[in-house]
């Protein structure tokens, strides 16, 4: 009889034979009937699979993270199922979960098209209606391949055949239909909600190999219940008028071409934002005693041989040959290795550190143009990168101070709810067990210190280093991971870096690796999207737009204008002969914060009749143009240069 113990730290003996479904249902008809599936001993599997032995258990249900996993996953093969139905003939190969839904490949010589989506659904919602039992079975290797030749499934077959020789294979059917599966599953199709929803098609060859067939990738969202998928559905159309590519354009903020993929031309609207940014982190870093510096762009290939970055990014490097110098030189695609070089210049001391050294750094990356997106993922950007040369004893209270810093530019730029990710060793790395032990625990007590609440991410860490990746959540709930922390104690000794310790002898610093933003592009495209384009007014590319309601206020709106720029602010005259509530309601649609209005009386009396954005261009307060200036530069300075 196994001893089943409970999360609570309950335990109760149950018969041999006993299911994670029984166990369920001897807790509460209610957890029955929610139950998806067990987690036994931190194994998922299926509710009807036996326990056999003692063990600690756990149900799941729709509510847990791993029961929304098993939803996304039978909708991939009840997805399956309701093709396969409607197109015979159709071949399925392989449909995993992904971020907010799933999958599935199909090999079908006739495309499918999104007119398909309507009925391919309503297939789905009758196959959860059949409320199929989902059935776990366990076949010869070669009766499998046979079956599935049998019935011209090929790529099953294949991928059958290529399993390693001692898996286990697992063949899961649901009604007739049957599918290779590790699984777990839920119970019978009808556990699955009806609230899914097919999203889009694309072109994928098969196992990623272009040199394979391309097959029909078809991508659909699944989610706990109606409310869940239809609060997902108002997400993505919201991200749709938030996208950055869309408003980029409709602010003339940037363009990209395909004579230069993955980089940016930046507009004057879009470098002022831009500039407008990096003034502030300059600011904030000197203040953080920061000094900033700027280096090459190119460098002999050795630095990055000797540092480690040749071995892993290599392909993702762009290179430039010499062939009169017989030099092979390497566009840099980080800073790391140039911040060594400014350190080993001169001799540092113990006294001499911390030393932190930041660097605006523009780099270059090889994306595969597949995988560039806008401002989010290019190959030319920008890193707000800085490198704090210490000394063991030093590191908890520079990550301290680094952290209170990236939370006081969080918050100044209206991100107030960010997460903290702990990663350690990869498999992949620099370095010994010795280092690497001594890097972990040296960044997990500085973590601790900082009080903050750290979600451990096993393996995720740089091939050098472990590391605090820190994740914002924007106004629409998306994540953003942006910032980072980084413990190094590989590259000082890969490119000799030393200090002169209070024992006269050389001492290796630690290298603190970190950035705030990450990349400026990507940053920007972030905020783009979590303002909708309506910046706070510091960052706003124009500030104020002096509009005229006639011709003969025209003269009083430059001056009015120049009035407001002598005051640093960011101003544009709108003088056409156009319609006052036109003018408005282009500004408005521009996004720019204040709208400025001047008729006849205006000029006569030296005021302004102010519209804010947000407030539908039907409410205005006319106050004089000096108490404009006071009160419109005040609003307009960054959050680290008010004083209150």
């Amino acid at each position: 009889m196994p001893e089943i113990r409970f999360p609570d730290g309950a335990s109760r003996s149950y018969p041999d034979g006993v299911t994670g479904f029984d166990i369920a249902e001897d807790i509460s008809k209610s957890l029955a009937k929610k139950a998806l599936a067990v987690e036994v001993d931190g194994e998922l599997r299926d509710l009807k699979r036996p326990v056999e032995a003692d063990s600690e258990i756990r149900i799941i249900t729709a509510r847990d993270p791993e029961g929304l996993e098993l939803i996304r996953h039978d909708a991939a093969h009840v997805l399956a199922e309701a093709v396969q139905e409607l197109f015979p003939g159709t071949q399925v190969t392989i449909g995993p979960v992904i971020e907010d839904g799933f999958y599935y490949d199909f090999a079908r010589e006739e495309p499918f098209s999104t007119e398909d989506f309507e009925k391919i659904e309503a297939k789905m919602a009758e196959i959860v209606d059949r409320d199929e039992d989902i059935v776990r079975e366990v076949w010869d290797r070669d009766e499998a391949i046979k079956y599935f030749k049998s019935i011209g499934e090929e790529y099953k077959a294949e991928l059958i055949a290529d399993l390693p020789e001692n898996e286990v294979i697992s063949i899961y059917r649901q009604g007739e239909w049957l599918d290779l599966c590790r699984g777990p599953h839920l119970p019978s199709t009808g556990k699955l909600p009806k609230a899914f929803k097919l999203m889009k098609l694309a072109g994928a060859y098969w196992r990623g190999d272009h040199r394979n067939a391309m097959l029909q990738r078809m991508y659909g969202t699944a989610w706990a219940d109606e409310k869940a998928l239809k609060a997902h559905l108002n997400r993505i159309e919201e991200a749709e008028k938030r996208d950055h590519r869309k408003l980029g354009k409709e602010m003339n903020l940037f363009h990209m071409q395909e004579e230069a993929q993955g980089q940016v031309f930046w507009h004057p609207n879009g470098w002022t934002l831009y500039r407008a940014l990096q003034d502030y982190m300059r600011r904030r870093q000197d203040e953080g005693g920061y000094k900033e510096i700027r280096t090459p762009q190119l460098m002999d290939r050795k630095f990055w041989e000797e540092s480690g970055h040749w071995g892993k990014y290599r392909e993702n490097m762009f290179i430039s040959s010499i062939e009169e110098e017989d030099k092979v030189l390497a566009v840099k695609p980080m800073n790391c290795p140039c911040h060594v070089q400014v350190f080993n210049q001169g001799q540092k001391s113990y006294r001499d550190l911390p030393l932190r050294l930041a660097e605006f750094g523009s780099c270059h990356r090889y994306e595969p143009s597949g995988a560039l997106h806008g401002l989010m993922r290019v190959r030319g950007f920008v890193q707000d990168d800085a490198h704090i040369f210490c000394r063991e004893d030093q590191i908890t209270d520079e990550v301290k101070k680094f952290c209170s810093l990236l939370q006081r530019v969080y918050t100044d730029l209206g991100f107030d709810d960010v997460k903290v990710r702990y990663a350690d060793r990869p498999e992949v790395r620099v370095g010994g067990d010795e280092i690497w032990d001594k890097a972990e625990k040296a960044l997990k007590t500085a973590a601790d210190a900082t009080g903050l609440d750290v979600l451990y991410e096993p393996g995720d860490g740089a091939f050098y280093g472990p590391k605090l990746d820190f994740v914002l959540r924007d106004a629409i709930g998306r994540e953003w991971q942006v910032g980072t922390i980084q413990a190094d104690f590989n590259l000082p000794e890969r490119l000799d870096a030393t200090y002169i310790g209070e024992d006269g002898e050389k001492h290796r610093p630690v290298m603190l690796h970190r950035a705030i933003l990450g990349s400026f592009e990507r940053f920007l495209g972030i905020l783009i999207e979590n303002y909708a384009g309506a910046f706070p007014m510091w960052l706003a590319p124009t500030q104020i737009v002096v509009a005229t309601i006639t011709e003969d206020a025209a003269d009083y709106a430059r001056e009015a204008a120049d009035t407001l720029r002598k005051a640093g602010l960011r101003v544009e005259t709108d003088l056409r002969n156009e319609k006052i509530n036109y003018k408005v309601r282009e500004h408005s649609n521009a996004k720019v914060p204040y709208i400025a209005v001047v008729g006849n009386r205006e000029a006569e009396e030296k005021n302004v009749a102010l519209r804010a954005f947000g407030e539908g261009g039907k409410k205005q307060e006319v106050i004089s143009l000096d108490d404009a200036v006071t009160r419109l530069s005040g609003e307009a300075l960054p959050p680290d240069l008010k004083t209150s």
